[in-house]
């Protein structure tokens, strides 16, 4: 393995051999089980060491506050000590798989994006978060480009896939559209996993990257016009779109916008007034859940295509449609008649209050072409969306809010 590396971080210039992470892992001599740094190498070698001694692990993003963390945890990060702790010596990576697949009492401790609220605590067992990890030789070549916030459920997936097949792990999330680029090429990265907000921030990409074989888009709904650029930029690449939560994991996949539901998870979901339900027995643990039966109510809107077998297409958030004098909107389908025009690189569509409709819906846009107007803007609409959808207030900005999973932060 001494030809192979673990974690790779072009920006940083930090390269780390299998090897390295074991003698790292080795000299471990102290543990916290509240992980709080923005070192991405750090972070992958707690939760291993954590692994290794079977203790509980709760990951913390480094921009929470003093007063977050108290209010998440019930701690006071400020005067946690570090325990003292003997490893068994780990001989090398294959040990280290065999031995953390052992755990009994591991549990990893997330936090849900709070993309419109206050995150929520849940935690994962290892046989829950490594639930959809394929091991096999047909994966011992690829190359993780890593693409998500290390401390969420999304990126910790990533990570069990990249580890238990020792893959190489690149970092691609928070670096620029052109050291990404570079690192991809360099690295000769074979997959990326990352949500379309990330995508959108990535195209147009000048060049074709043919290394990538699978790029994967969850976490936010996947509009055709990304998918059909990122055809066009992974040449080589199968485009899946990933339905995925904190709650339960990826549960299933789509090479398009349209979800066809297996056997296997047939008894594992129901729609009930539009709205997608999971049972309980795929969730992991929280306080947060309110359960109806064994059902968990998700929260995502789906439009139905056939009943059997059942085919169905993520619509839009319950808690993010727009009420406009009694007509609902939904923000998804106005975004994506924005990004239709050829000029707007991303979108945000929002409602504001009023005194007269209720609601009104806004825009945020990042444009390209300076000279388009408001006006023009709203004239290409009226061809695309019904008058009712048409934004009233359009800002220009220069770019879109992220949450810390990477997320557009809807207001």
């Amino acid at each position: 393995m001494s030809d192979k590396y673990f974690y790779i971080d072009c920006q940083r210039g930090l390269k780390v051999e299998f090897n390295k992470l074991i003698d790292d892992v080795n000299e471990s001599s102290t543990y916290s089980k509240y992980c709080l740094t923005h070192d991405y190498y750090q972070i992958f070698k707690n939760i291993i060491v954590s692994l290794l001694i079977d203790k509980p692990i709760y990951l913390l993003d480094y921009d929470f506050s003093t007063e977050e963390i108290n209010q998440l945890t019930g701690i006071d990060i400020k005067n946690q000590s570090l325990q003292s702790i003997a490893i068994k010596e780990v001989n090398n990576i294959d040990d280290l798989i065999k031995r953390i697949k052992k755990v009994q009492k591991w549990r990893v401790f997330l936090f849900t994006s709070g993309t419109t609220g206050v995150p929520k605590k849940i935690s994962h067992n290892f046989s829950s978060i490594t639930r959809m990890v394929k091991v096999t030789e047909k994966h011992a070549n690829d190359v993780w480009g890593f693409a998500y916030n290390p401390t969420h459920m999304a990126g910790m997936q990533v990570f069990f896939q990249a580890l238990l097949n020792k893959n190489t792990i690149v970092r691609l999330f928070g670096l620029s559209k052109d050291e990404i680029i570079k690192s991809i090429a360099n690295e000769k990265v074979t997959h990326i996993s990352a949500t379309p907000t990330f995508y959108r921030l990535l195209l147009p990409v000048e060049q074709q990257i043919t290394s990538v074989k699978r790029v994967t888009s969850g976490g936010e709904k996947l509009d055709v016009n990304i998918a059909n650029k990122l055809r066009v930029a992974f040449v080589n690449a199968k485009i899946l779109n990933v339905y995925a939560s904190t709650e339960a994991g990826t549960i299933f996949a789509s090479e398009g916008e349209i979800f066809s539901i297996n056997q296997i998870h047939e008894n594992l979901i129901k729609i009930v007034n539009e709205e997608l339900y999971i049972k309980a027995d795929l969730l992991g643990n929280s306080d947060n859940y309110k359960l109806e039966g064994d059902w968990y109510a998700t929260g995502d809107l789906v439009e139905i295509i056939s009943e059997s077998p059942l085919k169905f297409r993520f619509s839009s958030r319950k808690n993010e449609m727009i009420n406009v004098g009694g007509y609902k909107v939904n923000p998804y389908e106005v975004e994506d008649a924005l990004l239709s025009i050829e000029s707007i690189s991303n979108a945000l569509v929002y409602s504001k209050k009023n005194s007269v409709l209720g609601n009104i819906v806004c825009a945020d846009i990042v444009c390209d072409n300076k000279s388009l107007s408001i006006p023009e803007i709203s004239k290409i609409l009226r061809t695309k969306i019904q008058e009712f959808k048409i934004p009233r207030i359009i800002n220009f900005v220069t770019k879109v809010e992220q949450t810390r999973t990477g997320k557009k932060i809807r207001k």
